[in-house]
């Protein structure tokens, strides 16, 4: 916990903010085992927003280990501060109106709820896909090679081979592989609409 800080309300309220853009601000977290699609229909959910004019960004696990969470390994501990950090990062998005669309694989229940709480406190909407690929499917289509390098013993705390994933038992939306990344792109917009106050996307 930060010390000798203060949180700084901004000069717009959010309502203001809002109203101004024509949009809501809403986080889409999307987890899954390594190589489920995640990024990619997460993409394909970015594109169709960005088409039709609205705010979203897409916040890539990988890309944010190459920048902000670059000093974090993945031991348990660093796993969980990993989820934190991309959590308060996809508030900010949230709380500014774009559709913030986060893909990582958070392997954590108890980190994901935590995120999902910070956005319910602060009346941030907050939707949960699960993209439940198969791990047989995810080593298919595996293009980085890792469930290859962890079978054979090259690399070790692979989430899904030697490291746990906590799969999401509520979670407002479950994508499986017999729906291409189109479709499970609609399908995501369409939950995300149920979720937002005014229905609208």
């Amino acid at each position: 916990m930060s010390v000798n800080v203060t949180w700084q309300e901004s000069t717009v309220d959010r309502e203001r903010r809002w109203q101004a853009l024509g949009q809501q601000g809403a986080t889409v977290w999307f987890t899954g085992l390594p190589s489920a699609g995640k990024t990619t229909i997460a993409g394909a959910v970015e594109a169709r927003l960005i088409a039709s004019g609205r705010s979203a960004y897409k916040l890539d696990g990988d890309n944010l280990r190459l920048g902000m969470c670059s000093d974090l390994g993945f031991s348990r501990d660093d796993r969980e501060a990993n989820v934190d950090r991309v959590g308060q990062m996809a508030r900010l998005f949230a709380d500014a109106g774009t559709v913030a669309l986060v893909a990582l694989v958070s392997p954590y229940a108890g980190c994901r709820a935590k995120v999902r709480a910070l956005h319910e406190r602060d009346g941030l909407a907050f939707l949960e896909v699960y993209v439940n690929t198969p791990i047989e499917e995810c080593e298919r289509r595996d293009a980085k090679g890792l469930y290859a390098r962890a079978r054979e013993g090259g690399l070790h705390g692979l989430t899904g081979v030697d490291a746990p994933y906590e799969a999401p038992r509520a979670a407002e939306l479950e994508l499986t592989p017999d729906m291409d990344p189109d479709a499970a792109s609609v399908a995501v917009l369409d939950a995300l609409a149920e979720r937002l106050r005014d229905g609208s996307l």
